[in-house]
């Protein structure tokens, strides 16, 4: 049944902390490297290099070009004129830009959360729902250089995405006496919701995976009498990027 007790399903979430961070670590490790730093705009945001430090003030925006093993930096200021320089890629030195924009996707809810009301317990919901979202992104990459078996060096780029945003979207939810006070008329049914929410949200190039909070709200007859009615729940968002 897609609807069930929280407290009968406990062994299912004593492993979801260890599942999320076995997705999030895969993540990284497999789909968080680039070959090359595709050119465009992006913000200075760190280095371990004082050198470098000194030669992006007081400009902090660039339009960026990686050749081989150096980035090429043009200043974007607001005022005066703007400068360009070379910086090479060395061992023992990164470099991290930040790339901003907003971000649309589409997501599946794969479960909610309700806290308990009343007399029913801690529940767990696993209907369909899909979910909009629309939020800001930061893309954070990561350029160094390793050395490779014939003593040449390489630059090496990893990237990771964050985000936060809102959603809405339409989903399902499992309608009974239990959950609307003794008041349908129906023994059970899957009721028909509109939802919506925050959440942040980790970008791993090939799926998104974030975590959400929202309320529903029951559409019919019952909703006024279902427990959950624009009550708060917890959840995990799982997508595509449409970017």
């Amino acid at each position: 049944m897609p609807h069930f007790n929280f407290l009968r399903c406990t062994s299912c979430w004593r492993g979801w902390p260890l599942v999320a961070a076995s997705v999030l670590l895969s993540g990284c490790a497999a789909v968080g490297r680039l070959p090359t730093l595709e050119p465009g705009d992006y913000q200075f945001f760190r280095t371990n290099d004082p050198a470098l430090a000194a030669s992006v003030e007081p400009d902090r925006a660039f339009y960026v070009e990686q050749n081989h093993d150096s980035l090429t930096f043009l200043s974007q200021p607001a005022s005066g004129a703007a400068r360009q320089f070379s910086y090479a890629v060395r061992r023992g030195n990164h470099v991290i830009l930040l790339d901003r924009k907003f971000d649309l996707d589409v997501f599946t809810i794969p479960f909610k959360a309700r806290p308990p009301q009343g007399p029913v317990p801690v529940q767990l919901n696993t209907n369909f729902n899909a979910a909009l979202y629309f939020g800001r992104r930061l893309d954070f990459y990561h350029v160094n250089s390793k050395q490779l078996l014939n003593g040449h060096q390489e630059p090496q780029i990893r990237t990771v995405g964050l985000g936060y945003g809102l959603f809405t979207g339409l989903g399902s939810t499992i309608i009974n006496p239990d959950v609307t006070n003794q008041q349908t008329r129906v023994a059970e049914y899957e009721g028909f919701v509109v939802h919506a929410g925050g959440a942040a949200i980790y970008d791993a190039r090939i799926f998104n995976l974030g975590l959400a909070i929202g309320f529903d709200q029951l559409l019919g007859p019952d909703g006024i009498n279902w427990i959950y009615q624009r009550k708060p729940w917890f959840g995990v968002l799982f997508g595509l990027d449409l970017n």
